[in-house]
């Protein structure tokens, strides 16, 4: 037997050629590889003894030959093939060992200059991966250094790797320069500042299997880099539902300075606060609805120190999420074993947010992450009378929790926490309502708050149900044909209305 070794990851490669070598495998390999393994005194053939041929253009141009891919390609059970091996001294290359060009890793590195950025392009890795898992009938590809110990135990018994084995790691070496395109064709794609191109494939590796998804039925996975936001410090496995929440809250807690605490409910805010520091915060967030937080999702912008742990340690809350943890905080909070506890990094979550996508049927949708928000200065005032200083902050609180609201949104607020909110109804009048109900529920008065509409009041009853709430003030995009007709509302009920000219639908 014959292996071809060529690796830019070396993790393990001395160990596992050593271990081939004393199997009595031929080993060929190239350029470092190559010298790795003379330098632990394991023999190898160089590609170029195999090829008569030298490495040229800088190593460029070195495995790109008949002698290597015809004995990656050969079909070994096809006579003609075989014959035409031999005519043409052609051997058969039974095991490929191959990763590719560190080009992901030279990428994130800020100061890769952009030629040395396409040096990192693989050619000749590439052509030899999907030659070898092309023939995975007869030839065994590899690609992940973490296969070596499973193969090496199937060829100390003295067997060949199974041809279901040989399927699966065929399909991990097309996964693998999949993705490794993937990577350049974003690199490219960027370059030349088109967000999105005519084809596209996604450059995303498995995270971690989950337990299920939305539901025990459906099976789910995570892909992406989602280790480099989000640490999980304690608890049980994160869920699909729990992923999705986690990030809804962290993007929420982003659009605030001061001290904050949101809680999250499948997905929508069910309150937010913010104080001169967490316990304020969470006293405030907690009063526009005190049942939804049980088995909710805490996210806070402050390190959790032990008063705020001891505080909400009792109330049971499946996830708490914080740029840091204080060590008595974190002892006290990791008593519940069941509680997870998740670190974000608020800039590597900034850097994260550039593109969304969801599938649909038949295709994914992909766009810009809304990632605006619309400044005080930006706002037009279109009613008779001016908002005041205090208006002014609880519109601008009301839109900033909008925004992470299921459409149809309407969020009741002061300057420094919500008060209702109602999300993701058929109308919005009727989020209007359940909003008030909410607010009567907990026991809150809705005097003199302002109220936040995520788009546009297609009619006054909206604005109008607001107003006899209580609500002084009003914040929405406009655009609505029959604008001049809640404008004369809100004239008529002394209302301060501000329009932003930015829509914030959350579908």
């Amino acid at each position: 037997m014959t292996a071809l070794i060529s690796v830019s990851d070396k993790t393990g490669i001395v160990e596992f050629a050593r271990a081939l070598h004393s199997l009595g495998i031929d080993i060929i390999s190239t350029g470092g590889t190559a010298a790795a393994l003379a330098a632990a005194g394991i023999p190898t053939t160089k590609v170029s003894d195999i090829t008569g041929f030298p490495e040229i253009m800088d190593g460029r141009v070195k495995t790109l030959h008949p002698k290597i891919h015809g004995g990656l390609l050969g079909v070994l059970d096809n006579p003609e093939h075989v014959a035409q091996m031999k005519e043409h001294g052609i051997a058969s290359i039974d095991i490929a060992v191959i990763n590719l060009y560190p080009f992901e890793q030279t990428v994130a590195r800020p100061e890769a200059t952009d030629e040395e950025i396409i040096e990192n392009i693989d050619i000749g890795g590439p052509a030899m991966v999907r030659a070898a898992a092309k023939n995975f009938q007869h030839t065994c590809i590899i690609v992940n250094p973490s296969r070596y110990a499973e193969v090496l135990e199937v060829l100390s018994s003295g067997q060949t790797p199974s041809l279901d084995l040989r399927r699966t790691l065929a399909l991990e070496a097309f996964s693998h320069t999949a993705q490794y395109d993937a990577r350049i064709s974003q690199y490219f794609a960027q370059s030349v500042g088109m967000r999105y191109p005519a084809e596209t494939g996604l450059p995303l590796r498995r995270h971690m299997s989950l337990r299920y998804g939305e539901n025990p039925h459906q099976d789910a996975a995570l892909y992406g880099d989602y280790s480099n936001v989000f640490t999980t410090l304690h608890g049980k496995e994160l869920s699909y539902n729990n992923i999705l929440d986690i990030d809804a809250a962290s993007k929420l807690c982003l659009e605030f300075d001061e001290p904050t605490v949101c809680i999250i409910k499948h997905t929508n805010p069910c309150g937010v606060g913010t104080g001169t520091s967490l316990l304020d915060a969470w006293e405030k967030a907690f009063a526009t609805d005190t049942v939804s937080p049980f088995g909710g999702i805490v996210c806070v912008n402050r390190e959790i120190d032990l008063a705020f742990a001891d505080h909400i340690h009792s109330i049971f809350t499946e996830v708490l999420i914080a740029p840091s943890f204080a060590p008595d905080a974190l002892e006290r909070l990791q008593k519940k074993k069941d509680r997870r506890l998740v670190v974000v990094n608020a800039t590597a979550l900034r850097k994260a947010m550039l593109t969304d996508v969801r599938s649909v049927a038949g295709g994914i949708l992909m766009q810009q992450h809304d990632a605006q928000l619309l400044s005080s200065e930006g706002l037009r005032v279109v009613t008779s009378r001016e908002p005041s200083q205090t208006e002014l902050a609880a519109m601008m609180f009301a839109w900033k929790v909008a925004k992470h609201v299921k459409s149809n949104a309407i969020v009741y607020a002061l300057a420094d926490r919500t008060l209702a909110i109602g999300a993701g109804q058929m109308s919005r009048v009727d989020s209007a309502r359940i909003a008030v109900r909410k607010a009567a529920d907990a026991g809150l008065s809705l005097e003199g708050c302002a109220v936040a509409s995520d788009a546009f009041f297609p009619f006054a009853d909206g604005l109008i149900q607001a107003a006899e709430a209580g609500a002084t003030c009003v914040i929405q995009p406009g655009g609505s044909v029959r604008d001049e007709e809640v404008v004369a509302a809100a004239n008529e009920r002394n209302l301060a209305m501000a329009f932003t000219g930015m829509r914030h639908f959350k579908h």
